[in-house]
């Protein structure tokens, strides 16, 4: 058994706060750049800017820069993270899905995460997480009521939405498989770069229309400075500093942060159902936190602890980065 010691420390609401106001407010900026231009045009900027800033940084710190088989590795956890999380996921708001549904059902990645892992790296599944399992089954199912019954079923929006759901985690799970010792500002520059070219081909094929440009501008310099490097970059610093435990535990308000920006900047407004999703979202990832923490951290959650992680770790949640 491999065996690493780490320290974590209670999490700051400082440190809180933030990253739970940066990784919400992805949602409505997101929104608002696809309603400027077209969701591939946005994706192609994002990229192309946020890898080479990533890359930039990691050139200055001297990162060490993955060859051969382990490049492929981190190219696929690109292609799953960033291009098939986000090329759904922004054609869902470009096809009307409010911010804060995206957000409830993407917040649901910590839950399928650990069902992912559970089949796929032999991770245990316990009975928490399989409650927390159908807490989110039922969050997503509340979110989505008014859709479903305007629709009379599943829509191409809600499809978009779980391909997103589904990208991410999987992403994830393949990152702690295979990437899990590149370091974090080389993995996120690749990525984005690797997200260029799925999300560059669809651009050439599908219509590409700027309706905005002012507002496309700004809105996709928000997202490339605020989501793409600034939430990536304390996210990482927050799982390693603080412990994946207690990141995981922001998924409980995120999504209902980023209902209130989305009423702030965009105008939306919440109905029964998404406020019904909120809560019971909030309760499934909630548990899967709990389910997640060391039995000594949830004794004793105001001191440091020692975590020992065998040679496949209980993972952190990804991050939409």
């Amino acid at each position: 058994m491999a065996v690493m010691q780490k320290m974590t420390v209670p999490m700051t609401r400082s440190s809180a706060a933030a990253l739970t106001f940066l990784y919400a407010l992805g949602y409505p900026i997101g929104a608002l750049s696809v309603s400027a231009m077209t969701p591939m045009l946005v994706l192609v900027a994002r990229f192309a800017l946020a890898g080479t800033i990533l890359a930039g940084w990691a050139l200055i710190a001297r990162s060490a820069w993955p060859t051969g088989r382990q490049l492929g590795h981190v190219i696929v956890t690109g292609l799953l993270m960033q291009a098939m999380q986000f090329c759904a996921l922004y054609e869902a708001l470009e096809h009307g899905a409010p911010a804060v549904l995206g957000a409830v059902v993407i917040s649901m990645n910590p839950v399928v995460t650990a069902v992912l892992a559970a089949i796929f790296l032999g991770e245990r599944l316990n009975g928490r997480r399989l409650v927390a399992l159908a807490l989110g089954v039922v969050a997503v199912l509340a979110a989505c009521a008014h859709r479903l019954l305007a629709t009379g079923g599943v829509d191409t929006v809600l499809v978009l939405l779980l391909v997103a759901l589904l990208g991410l985690a999987a992403g994830g799970v393949y990152q702690q498989r295979f990437c899990a010792d590149v370091d974090f500002r080389v993995n996120s520059a690749i990525q984005n770069l690797a997200g260029l070219l799925p999300a560059g081909a669809l651009a050439l094929v599908t219509p590409s229309v700027v309706h905005d440009a002012w507002q496309a501008a700004g809105a996709v310099a928000a997202v490339v400075l605020f989501n793409a490097t600034l939430c990536t970059s304390l996210y990482v610093r927050s799982v390693s500093k603080f412990g994946a435990a207690a990141v995981a535990m922001l998924f409980c308000i995120i999504p209902a942060v980023a209902g209130l920006l989305s009423w702030i900047l965009l105008g939306q407004r919440l109905d029964v159902g998404m406020g019904i999703g909120l809560v019971i979202g909030a309760l499934a990832c909630w548990l899967n936190a709990r389910a997640s923490r060391p039995a000594k951290a949830a004794d004793a959650p105001h001191r440091p602890t020692i975590e020992v992680a065998t040679a496949a770790p209980t993972r952190a949640p990804a991050v939409a980065s």
